[in-house]
């Protein structure tokens, strides 16, 4: 989307809705929020990222609004980095690293300098059909895209002392009906989720980091029209995030941006990259809405802020989590 001369300007002087929204104060809502104004404000004690998914339709679908958005609110709020909760290439994923789809859908469609930070990315069910392992080789030879292996960990610094782990997993093999596609299942069944559940365990067990971050495809619970919660993660993946005191799990595939609480874990659902569904409330709904638009996420050693940005650059919600396990130990 071209912004001309007068909206160049305003974007300079920081006269956009959207900076507008991410300067305001406003009052965090839910049962994780408190009566603070949250504030955006980059400095040297925090961290703060861009997360979203399901968004390669080559600019369609409101794709190059969003990505518009991004830029600007990446270069006001000093992103470090963007999350990418998988379905990147739109409706059978890439077939190599040469795919056409790498210039339609992804690098001539987020093209802000402020966006040409890493991005860790993530497996969906439509990049599935495609080879997964294009999405792997492209990282070889494109240092922006981070996808060193279908599951990894990345530890980023928040200030000085405290940092953060991301555990990004590939949710894809843990959907049974999956098996049963011809167009999926033989990269599906050659996938051993038993070991990546040991590997998850283990490693959010050994972590020592401040923070620890979930980041999968699909959703645990979702009040999404289209999928909803997905039993086999409340079953393998769920109970791991409560046994290691995970504050946070983010996700995608369902196409609308969500916030619920459920327990001690906050799912914040992000699947709103281009095209979108309009979902309905669930048990611990908190925010839900059918708009494409990302998430903007600041840590500091204690808390986690997040707020909803549509494509237009408007803040739909905002929210504060604490960080239970850093609390405990005070």
């Amino acid at each position: 989307m071209k912004q001309t001369r007068r909206n160049f300007l305003q974007w300079l002087f920081g006269l956009t809705p959207l900076f507008t929204g991410l300067f305001s104060q406003f009052r965090a809502r839910g049962a994780a929020t408190s009566d603070v104004p949250i504030t955006f404000e980059p400095n040297r004690s925090q961290l703060t990222f861009l997360i979203f998914g399901d968004w390669g339709r080559g600019g369609g679908f409101h794709q190059s609004d969003v990505a518009n958005q991004m830029g600007l609110a990446a270069a006001k709020l000093g992103c470090r980095f963007i999350v990418s909760v998988g379905d990147n290439f739109y409706e059978k994923g890439v077939q190599s690293a040469g795919d056409p789809q790498w210039k339609s859908s992804f690098e001539n469609v987020y093209i802000a300098p402020s966006l040409g930070v890493p991005w860790y990315a993530i497996l969906g069910n439509h990049d599935y059909k495609g080879c997964p392992q294009a999405q792997l080789d492209y990282a070889r030879t494109h240092p922006n895209w981070k996808m060193p292996a279908r599951y990894f960990s990345v530890i980023e610094s928040i200030d000085d002392k405290e940092k953060v782990e991301f555990f990004f997993i590939d949710t894809s093999p843990f959907v049974e009906e999956y098996r049963n596609k011809a167009d999926m299942r033989d990269e599906i069944i050659s996938q051993n989720t038993s070991a990546q559940v040991r590997w998850l365990d283990h490693a959010l067990s050994n972590s020592v980091a401040a923070w620890k971050i979930v980041i999968g495809h699909h959703p645990i619970f979702s009040g999404g029209s289209e999928h909803g919660d997905q039993p086999e993660l409340i079953r393998d993946i769920n109970p791991l995030l409560e046994k290691h005191q995970v504050p946070a799990y983010f996700n995608g595939h369902d196409h609308d941006l969500q916030h619920i609480v459920r327990g001690s874990v906050e799912y914040f659902n992000t699947g709103a990259g281009s095209k979108v569904r309009e979902p309905g409330p669930t048990e611990g709904s908190r925010f839900y809405r059918g708009t494409p638009g990302f998430m903007a996420v600041t840590l500091t050693a204690k808390e986690m802020q997040v707020q909803v940005i549509d494509y237009r650059g408007e803040s739909l919600y905002q929210t504060r989590v604490q960080n239970r396990a850093v609390t405990a130990e005070a």
